[in-house]
């Protein structure tokens, strides 16, 4: 029999190849003590060095972290509220409706989002800065969160919560004991791409952040319109290396979780 051959892979393998490739070469001139990105000379730790002795940069790291975990903490439960809320609502217009504005959040370019926050911040009064930024990562995130967990709820046997209801639970038992137990890997997932979308976003932040209080992708923007520097090099590669591992993170995690659930159920 003749075999075919895998032009399905081949593709794949060329996407990949396109999208990881200039990834690959600026990690690979982070190490490059010739400071260009034109001959790599000899490797070097120095622009890493820089990096970690950069005492402004370390406090925006930390400014970046700590939006990023409130933001998706802060998002996760309001997205878990909001998933629940458009699958037990009765009407199905209504249904339709949640779900179209939560999706045209999702859709919306980045800029329109920026740019009508700013306005809506300048209307009502909040300071550009921590605060600004922080609503505004959990304006963005909400949504995806809301995607993340739907599909979790719609898996869900409704049988569950009426037994649970039936041996005399309380609503706040069916929530905690058997709704949220079975949506984890959703919540997980929402959090994690939550998570993820804050620590890289620019479009929005740059838009509503302040004097005084930024970002990293702003101050990578900044950097590099200042001219070629490694030290952004070796500060992109450090980002990349955090999402690579929150995305294993996620991976095992919710492998764990599903074996877990699993487990759980009874025969």
């Amino acid at each position: 029999m003749k075999k075919t051959f895998n032009w399905p892979a081949v593709y794949l393998a060329l996407v990949f190849v396109i999208l990881y490739a200039p990834i690959f070469y600026l990690m690979v001139y982070s190490f490059n003590s010739g400071g260009t990105m034109y001959g790599f000379e000899s490797f070097t730790w120095d622009y890493y060095i820089e990096v970690f002795q950069d005492t402004r940069l370390l406090i925006i790291v930390l400014n970046t972290v700590i939006i990023a975990l409130l933001s998706s903490l802060i998002s996760t439960v309001i997205g878990v509220f909001g998933a629940l809320a458009i699958t037990y609502v009765k009407r199905q217009r209504n249904k339709n409706t949640l779900l179209s504005l939560n999706n045209v959040l999702i859709v919306s370019p980045d800029v329109i989002i920026g740019a009508s926050l700013l306005i809506l911040f300048t209307f009502i009064g909040i300071r550009l800065g921590f605060t600004s930024v922080l609503l505004a990562h959990i304006a963005f995130s909400v949504p995806i969160v809301v995607i993340m967990v739907l599909p979790k709820l719609q898996e869900m046997s409704p049988t569950l919560i009426d037994a649970a209801r039936d041996l005399g639970a309380s609503r706040l038992d069916v929530l905690t004991k058997v709704i949220l137990p079975s949506i984890t890997p959703g919540i997980f997932a929402g959090f994690f791409m939550a998570l993820t979308y804050s620590l890289d976003d620019f479009a929005v932040t740059f838009f509503v952040t302040g004097n005084g209080f930024t970002t990293l992708s702003v101050e990578i923007y900044s950097l590099a319109r200042q001219g070629i520097s490694l030290q952004i090099n070796a500060l992109s590669t450090l980002i990349f290396l955090v999402t690579l591992v929150l995305v294993i993170g996620y991976y095992f995690i919710s492998k764990k979780s599903g074996a877990g659930l699993g487990m759980g159920v009874p025969k």
